[in-house]
């Protein structure tokens, strides 16, 4: 499973999808509140179980991936501010590496190589479905770009038991997600958001690092930990902790995290009205997931 959920928001990447949370002042009810990284975590365990439960009842093993902690599967996005996290870890990139091994050596891929020809078949249509399972299409934000999804097997089965209609979920997940591409150049260049990058860039001067954002810090210290390789890994990783809490220092000092917050909800409450229903749409099913994700794991400790 990937550390790190997809960022929602190509700038802020703050609240995963930040805007419209607040009460619908025209109707008088509230909007439905998009999940935390924990909630949305425990919702994606909760899947993979309903995965193997399903699995082992077509006669295959499907191993779930928990090896993170819940500490450790913090996601890293746009703004960090959470020094004792990043004293510990820095920018997560020992866990990105560990997880990248984890990936390389899949357990459900090195089952699945281990089985016969037939057995494989078997396999991957009892995990996918076969030729003749449900396609749902959806239209992507800003434009008429379609994209697809076979719905099937164990996959399907289980993303139902938490989400109900497949066909409303995938539409609304495809909406949802990509509203981003709608607002994002007008948040990258946001006055107030850029201002405030602007102050933690002038922080991270005083502790002697000169970036122009978060990002590029990031991607510096990605470089150095390439450059230096496995031998001067330590070396490395004290670069990482030491950049990282200056960034998240930084990012508390000038409130980066509830600006960027801010301005991301001012540009989706923006959006046309069809879009503010379609992402009210994926907040519910995502909450409904979690309501009865809790019933099937617990949280990670």
């Amino acid at each position: 499973m990937k550390r790190a959920f997809a960022a929602v928001c190509a700038m802020a990447a703050v609240t995963a999808v930040a805007g419209c949370a607040q009460d619908d002042e025209s109707s008088g009810a509230a909007r439905p509140q998009p999940l935390t990284w924990q909630q949305e975590l425990r919702v994606s365990d909760a899947q993979q179980r309903l995965t193997a439960r399903c699995m082992k009842r077509h006669g295959f093993t499907y191993g779930e991936d928990r090896t993170l902690t819940l500490r450790e599967s913090m996601p890293v996005r746009f703004v960090q501010d959470d020094v004792a996290w990043a004293r510990t870890y820095g920018y997560g990139g020992r866990i990105d590496a560990a997880q990248e091994q984890v990936r390389l050596h899949n357990p459900v891929a090195v089952y699945r190589q281990g089985l016969s020809a037939a057995r494989r078949a078997a396999f991957d249509k009892a995990l996918d479905g076969g030729d003749d399972v449900q396609v749902v299409s959806a239209k992507l934000p800003g434009g008429t770009r379609e994209v697809r999804s076979r719905l099937g097997g164990c996959t399907a089965e289980a993303e139902k038991a938490l989400y109900g209609d497949l066909g409303d979920w995938f539409r609304a997940s495809k909406t949802a997600t990509g509203l981003n591409a709608l607002y994002s150049g007008d948040l990258m260049h946001d006055r107030q958001l850029t201002a405030a990058v602007t102050a933690w860039s002038t922080c991270m001067k005083k502790s002697g690092l000169s970036y122009a954002d978060p990002q590029a810090a990031r991607d510096a210290i990605r470089a150095n930990t390439a450059r230096l390789g496995p031998a001067g890994a330590d070396q490395a990783f004290a670069t990482e902790r030491k950049t990282a809490v200056a960034d998240a220092t930084c990012a508390r000092a000038t409130s980066l995290k509830p600006v960027a917050a801010a301005r991301e909800t001012h540009y989706v409450d923006r959006l046309p009205d069809r879009y503010g229903e379609a992402l009210d749409t994926y907040r519910r099913l995502q909450r409904q997931a979690y309501d009865r994700a809790v019933h099937i794991v617990p949280q990670r400790a």
